[in-house]
């Protein structure tokens, strides 16, 4: 094998002073200065060559054990570092999942609580005798489909659920796929606090 080139350059001495002579000779009869002979010199053909030193078969065996040892070295520090990532994301996930049922626990509550809230705000601005009932119960419905979360938290459990087989797949090449899986779990957790109007909901959001 041959070695890198950072190895000097050799130079071919006997044919630099083979050249020289002559181009002494030519300087003299034009009456040139020759103190840039040198240079010249370096600059024909096969004076100056890239060291073409080569690795004995010993030499090449020896280096070739290293060279292994240092790439399984860093496929096995690829392979631990990989595995404790895979935990710790798995761990957040499942801690996601973990605050994701709290909240739907949460939700029927807070349906209610704002159904009771409207109501009463109602009651005690415009009486209760001056309220058409029919119709209140229709904004309500409408409001409370506005602020609803159940799309959010179906797609939030598929998300993670769908996280969690990619990180299981053996696709060395899943890192992008499991970046835009990160990117939509945290789009619907942050569309969950914003349509929550709920204090405790949005504390399991913060989490």
């Amino acid at each position: 094998m041959q070695l890198g080139a950072s190895k000097p350059v050799s130079i071919n001495t006997e044919l630099a002073k083979a050249y020289f002579q002559p181009l002494k000779e030519l300087c003299d009869s034009l009456g040139l200065d020759p103190s840039h002979i040198l240079s010249s010199l370096l600059k024909l053909p096969e004076v100056v060559s890239p060291s073409t030193d080569m690795f004995s078969v010993s030499e090449w065996e020896d280096f070739k054990q290293v060279l292994d040892a240092a790439i399984f070295e860093i496929d096995k520090h690829r392979l631990d570092e990989g595995a404790a990532l895979e935990k710790e994301l798995a761990l957040r996930i499942r801690n996601i999942e973990e605050q994701h049922e709290e909240v739907i626990k949460l939700d029927p509550l807070r349906k209610q609580k704002i159904r009771d809230n409207i109501t009463k705000l109602l009651e005690e601005n415009v009486g209760a005798e001056k309220t058409d009932h029919n119709r209140m119960e229709q904004e309500l419905i409408y409001y409370i489909e506005k602020i609803d979360i159940t799309e959010e938290q179906v797609r939030l459990k598929n998300h993670c659920a769908y996280f969690m087989t990619l990180l299981n797949d053996n696709d060395t090449a899943k890192g992008k796929k499991l970046s835009f899986v990160i990117q939509e779990i945290g789009r619907e957790i942050n569309t969950t606090g914003s349509k929550a109007y709920d204090a405790g909901i949005q504390k399991w959001v913060v989490m």
